[in-house]
């Protein structure tokens, strides 16, 4: 797994390629988490070049997101495969964190 970030306006936007599965999960929630600065309002994850997640991987979004949560910021998604989206679909994941098509459509959705 390689995580790469910029941040704009408040907004950092990270992109995950590879796999987040029971051996990079924990490496991953703790970049995103270190990543985070205060002043951000906003994560989006980008998961174009994501080729994998375990439940593992779930459980690391489900507990960035509680963290975000806490610091009353957005959260979004987007660029997944149909494979990966399919994933967080029968998960139910889709319900609890919002998904968009492109980082374009997420970015518009964060914005304040």
């Amino acid at each position: 797994m390689d995580l790469t970030t910029e941040r704009q306006d408040g907004v950092l936007s990270a992109e995950v390629n590879g796999r987040i599965d029971g051996t990079t999960a924990i490496a991953f929630e703790q970049a995103i988490k270190t990543a985070i600065e205060e002043s951000d309002h906003a994560l989006i994850l980008d998961f174009k070049n994501l080729l994998y997640i375990s439940s593992a991987g779930l459980r690391a979004i489900l507990l960035i997101a509680k963290n975000l949560r806490q610091q009353n910021a957005k959260f979004a998604l987007c660029s997944m495969s149909d494979q990966i989206r399919e994933v967080f679909e029968i998960s139910g994941f889709d319900k609890i964190v919002s998904i968009y098509g492109s980082r374009a459509d997420a970015l518009t959705s964060v914005e304040r």
